[in-house]
C-alpha cells in the first residue's frame, strides 16, 4: 500500500515536470522574431541619401527613414536605383517605399503619399557670378544646360527642356562634382541641381559659391506603392511611427 501511494506520488509529479517543460517558453521563443523588411528604393542624392565605399546605405535621410520603418514595426532594405527605376518599382511593388516628392502624375494611381512631411529640397538653376540671372524661359535660349543622369524634375522643368523652342543643348553628367567643374570651366552655361547635393560638392572642391536663381522648393514623403501588402494600414503605421518619435524628442525635419 505504501509503495502504491509512493508510485502515485511519483506518477504525479512527473506528470507536473512535464507539463511544466512543455508550457515554460524556451530562451529562443522569447527572442524577437526578424522584422518584416520593406524594399525602399533611393537614388543617390548626398548628404541624404546615399551609398557608401562599403556599399551600405548612409545619410541623414536614409537614418530617418530607418528609424520610423523601425518603429513601425519593420527593417528598410535599401536598394539604390536611377528614378525611372524608382517609379517602375513603386508601379509594379518591387519597390514599396520611397522617400521622396509627392504629386508626380506618373505615380499617381500606383501609390499612397503620408501625410507628414520629412522636409524640403530645393531646385536651383545655378551660374557663374559673372553671368546675369535670365529671365525664364526665354533667357535660356541657346544655352547649353548641365543636368544630372537619373534624376527627375517636376513637370513645368522637363516641359522647359523639352521645349524645341528654346534650342537648349543638354549636357548630362553622373556626379554633383563633375557637374560643378564642368560649369566651372565654361563646358555649360547653366546647372540645373538640388542645392543639398550642390553645397556638399561645393564644399569638397573648395569651390567659390555659385549665383543661383531658386526654380522650386519640393517637400519630401515617404511615398507607398499600392502594392505593398496592407498599404492603407501601412500608411497609417508610418505616420503614427513619425508622430510617436517626434513626441520622444526626435529631430523629425531634415537639415
Amino acid at each position: 500500500m505504501h509503495f502504491r501511494r509512493l508510485a502515485g506520488l511519483l506518477v504525479a509529479l512527473l506528470c507536473h515536470v512535464t507539463a511544466f517543460a512543455v508550457d515554460r517558453p524556451t530562451l529562443a521563443d522569447r527572442l524577437p522574431h526578424p522584422l518584416p523588411a520593406l524594399t525602399v528604393g533611393y537614388y543617390e542624392f548626398p548628404p541624404y541619401t546615399y551609398t557608401a565605399p562599403d556599399g551600405s546605405t548612409r545619410g541623414s535621410g536614409a537614418e530617418m527613414v530607418r528609424r520610423i520603418l523601425l518603429k513601425a514595426g519593420y527593417r528598410a532594405d535599401f536598394r539604390a536605383l536611377p528614378s525611372a527605376r524608382v517609379y517602375l518599382g513603386l508601379q509594379d511593388g518591387s519597390v514599396q517605399v520611397w522617400a521622396g516628392a509627392p504629386g508626380k502624375v506618373e505615380l499617381a494611381g500606383a501609390t499612397l503619399e503620408c501625410e507628414r512631411t520629412l522636409g524640403h529640397v530645393e531646385l536651383n538653376l545655378y551660374h557663374l557670378p559673372s553671368r546675369a540671372s535670365p529671365k525664364l524661359p526665354e533667357g535660356l535660349s541657346g544655352s547649353r544646360v548641365i543636368l544630372i543622369s537619373g534624376y527627375s524634375y517636376w513637370r513645368p522643368i522637363t516641359e522647359l527642356l523639352a521645349d524645341t523652342r528654346l534650342n537648349l543643348e543638354l549636357h548630362r553628367t553622373s556626379t554633383h562634382t563633375a557637374a560643378l567643374q564642368m560649369l566651372e570651366r565654361g563646358r555649360g552655361d547653366f546647372l540645373i541641381d538640388y542645392q543639398t547635393p550642390v553645397e556638399q560638392a561645393r564644399r569638397e572642391l573648395n569651390m567659390e559659391s555659385l549665383a543661383y536663381d531658386r526654380l522650386y522648393s519640393v517637400p519630401t514623403k515617404l511615398i507607398i506603392s499600392r502594392r505593398a501588402p496592407d498599404a492603407e494600414g501601412l500608411r497609417a503605421r508610418l505616420d503614427r511611427a513619425y508622430d510617436e518619435l517626434q513626441a520622444a524628442g526626435y529631430e523629425m525635419k531634415l537639415p
